[in-house]
């Protein structure tokens, strides 16, 4: 079963480590990977863009069924193997329609992560404004306060959409497990400190830790003041 399957994938990328996430819940160990390096620019090599035009991570293979977005992989694998491993998706429809409403809000995040955290890596030095940083910034800060409410409001030991791990997680966490490697207060954010020390211990996060990260533990302490 997991023999059939092959994942193409980048240490450290959300979308990657998500579906990593979503194969360990659905107890499909064993499947083929290949790790590339994005530095290297192997993700445009001839073997990814057969399957994937667009030459991006992660790349992911069952048998004849190429899924080249991370959410259409893990949902694809919760559909695939639902009676299997962790239920991602609650039958109870309303229970479902949080769940679904948590996992793209998790895109709106990565996002701002992105624009937050790595604003010099993407924007061209010489178009680079302090202001548009601080802003971009701003609106992460804006982001983490909504979710920060959502913990509080589930209560403390639940998952973003209720007592249960679901797919909201498996998106969320990777995204969401940046920050505090560039210095998010646990003060400022208890509930979401909570949430990422607690869920950082489950195995298929810990079995799927980015492995540059295991080298270097956290990063700068851009988020200290945030």
């Amino acid at each position: 079963m997991a023999e059939d399957m092959m994942l193409y994938w980048g240490s450290g990328s959300p979308p990657c480590w998500r579906v990593q996430i979503a194969l360990e819940e659905k107890n499909l160990q064993g499947y083929q990977h290949k790790l590339l390096s994005f530095d290297k620019k192997e993700h445009k090599c001839e073997e990814v863009m057969k399957l994937n035009p667009r030459g991006q991570l992660p790349t992911f293979k069952h048998g004849d069924v190429v899924v080249n977005e991370s959410l259409a992989a893990c949902m694809y694998l919760e559909n695939q193997f639902k009676s299997q491993g962790t239920q991602l998706m609650p039958d109870d429809m309303k229970e479902q329609a949080l769940v679904l409403q948590r996992v793209f809000e998790s895109c709106t995040l990565q996002q701002k992560m992105y624009e937050g955290l790595f604003y010099n890596h993407y924007i061209p030095e010489p178009e680079r404004h302090e202001s548009a940083l601080k802003r971009n910034l701003e609106n992460l800060k804006t982001e983490l306060k909504l979710w920060e409410g959502y913990l509080q409001k589930m209560g403390k030991g639940s998952f973003l959409a209720g007592r249960n791990f679901s797919m909201a997680d498996v998106i969320f966490f990777p995204v969401f497990a940046f920050l505090p490697r560039f210095g998010l207060s646990k003060e400022r954010y208890p509930n979401l400190m909570e949430y990422y020390e607690r869920v950082k211990e489950r195995p298929s996060i810990k079995s799927t830790w980015p492995p540059h990260w295991l080298e270097k533990a956290t990063g700068e302490e851009t988020l200290k003041d945030l």
